[in-house]
């Protein structure tokens, strides 16, 4: 389970972190921070950009900053800004000893990385390094002028990633933060420019992304890509090499569609929710490939998907046409704040219903850091220079939402008591070894009649044969249509059914692990509108 977080915004208000110590390395480090996670169940926080970085002039100039840090500058550094202190190398200690800090808790560390562009953005950028030492290798120029830099990813230029130069100076650095910074792997930003070689030309077999996969340092790291970049080169499933994992951009808009309430989309949250063999089964890819998620840094949180329709991106001081038109999010009655208790009860389930679809998904899940305590950005679907309370994760909120921080703590921990949801392989339908039951069998409301062919449905349940001893079987139901139903439920000889999560109960009724588990008696089970409901089947005793 992936934690996506920002070192400063995480740490900055946590009045449980040492004055001097938050907005650091060594404030993430800190007891108070390393409890909340442990305790969420994460077993890797992937952060934003940590390489020393520039502020845009234009930013600058509107009195902002690049908080999210995906302007680098100098790749083998930790950035300053995240140092308890401006001595020499106290940000290289700092880092050193907040890895070290997370991997004694049991928590690996993924770095952002950002390869694809630099801070000298375009032929009216700053002259820094690059550009200086070796202007013609280390970026994409335009043939018909070479004063002109190629932009496939919207920053103003493109790093040559594929002349043999660049593809050894990038392998050489991730190298070095792995052996002498000790980090667990990396999720690269728009890291389908690694396919495009002169000119941009896409490339069957570019040599980075190979050099990177086959390094001996690298390989069988977390290799995460964003796969697609800015000039529309979109490379989900078919990232290039054998073994990388990525974002997997349909999963996030397959649920947003579906949990929303639109119609017609049971075959594709089927597949989503099997690993996405349909895109990663070719080439012996697997469910780990896929990095499934509902929210990221890029986008609304999951607090103002479920409260917003538009993006409200006035303070980033461009006239609100930065960030995403398209969010595929549903405000429940009211755009935006409200105390309407029946909408904000609305928002609080479809909230559940995310997270909860979420863990019970093969593949790997990625939280955003705030979304487990429903932050909110005030509709900001692109907060990448707010470095202020919009962005930073309010601890108050883990007391004022603590049915949420439950909710979700219980989720990962139902994920990580079932093998069968994490095993690293596709559903096949075929009989689980000494059960004699498939791995999966699909229904509707009615058993084994999932209504494929209907374009209206919005009910699909499954079931998940337990595949280690002991494992309880699970029975889910997802509802998304504006009704309540009956659902039938298996019948498993020597086996009764416990129910686990109903998205539409009050807290503290919509979670329960075992043995709290309310036992269930009939062979029919009321299922809310707008709710997911999960049941746990156990022999008798």
């Amino acid at each position: 389970v992936i934690y996506e977080a920002h070192v400063r915004g995480l740490t900055l208000r946590n009045r449980g972190v040492a004055d001097g110590m938050r907005g650091t390395y060594a404030g993430l480090a800190s007891p108070a921070v390393l409890r909340h996670l442990a305790g969420l169940g994460v077993t890797a926080v992937e952060l934003l950009p940590v390489h020393e970085h520039v502020d845009e002039r234009s930013l600058v100039d509107r009195g902002l900053g690049d908080y999210w840090g995906y302007n680098s500058l100098s790749y083998f550094a930790p950035d300053c800004r995240y140092a308890s202190s401006r001595a020499p190398l106290h940000a290289v200690r700092d880092f050193k000893a907040m890895v070290r800090a997370l991997h004694a808790a049991g928590i690996g560390v993924i770095l952002d990385v950002v390869f694809n562009h630099t801070a000298e953005s375009g032929s009216d950028g700053p002259w820094i390094n690059f550009r200086g030492i070796a202007n013609e290798v280390f970026y994409l120029l335009d043939p018909r002028d070479r004063r002109r830099y190629l932009d496939f990813t919207g920053c103003g230029n493109t790093v040559n990633c594929n002349h043999p130069q660049m593809t050894a100076f990038i392998v050489h650095c991730l190298e070095y933060w792995v052996e002498e910074m000790h980090v667990d792997g990396f999720r690269f930003d728009l890291a389908s420019v690694f396919a495009r070689g002169d000119h941009g030309a896409v490339l069957a077999n570019p040599p980075l992304p190979w050099n990177i996969e086959l390094s001996r340092t690298l390989a069988g790291l977390p290799l995460i890509a964003e796969a697609w970049d800015a000039a529309g080169l979109y490379q989900l499933g078919a990232f290039p090499g054998s073994s990388w994992a990525e974002w997997n951009g349909a999963y996030r808009d397959t649920m947003r569609r579906f949990v929303r309430g639109d119609p017609g989309m049971l075959g594709a949250v089927a597949s989503r929710i099997a690993g996405s063999s349909d895109l990663y089964a070719r080439g012996g890819r697997r469910p780990c490939n896929s990095i499934n998620f509902i929210t990221c840094h890029d986008g609304f949180t999951l607090a103002d998907l479920v409260s917003y329709e538009r993006k409200h991106n006035e303070a980033n001081g461009e006239g609100n046409r930065d960030g995403s038109t398209d969010n595929l999010s549903r405000n429940c009655g009211v755009e935006g704040p409200t105390r309407d208790a029946a909408i904000l009860s609305r928002r609080h389930r479809q909230a559940r219903n995310f997270v909860a679809v979420l863990m019970l998904s093969r593949g790997v899940p990625m939280l955003l850091s705030g979304d487990e305590v429903l932050s909110t950005q005030s509709g900001n679907n692109n907060a990448y220079c707010q470095d202020n309370p919009l962005s930073w994760f309010d601890w108050t909120r883990v007391g004022s939402q603590r049915e949420m921080l439950r909710f979700t703590r219980e989720l990962i921990a139902l994920r990580r008591r079932h093998p069968s949801l994490t095993v690293n392989r596709f559903y096949t339908g075929g009989s689980v070894v000494g059960r004699g039951l498939p791995d999966i069998c699909w229904h509707g409301a009615r058993l084994k009649q999932p209504s494929w062919d209907d374009p209206g449905a919005r009910v699909l349940a499954f079931t998940v044969t337990g595949i280690a001893p002991g494992e309880a079987d699970i029975h889910a139901v997802l509802n998304l249509s504006d009704e309540a139903i009956e659902a039938e439920l298996p019948l498993l000889p020597g086996r009764r059914w416990h129910l686990a999560v109903d998205t539409a109960a009050e807290a503290p009724g919509d979670v329960a692990a075992p043995p709290a588990q309310r036992l269930l008696t009939g062979h029919v089970h009321r299922v809310s509108s707008r709710s997911v409901v999960i049941l746990e089947a156990r022999a008798q005793l």
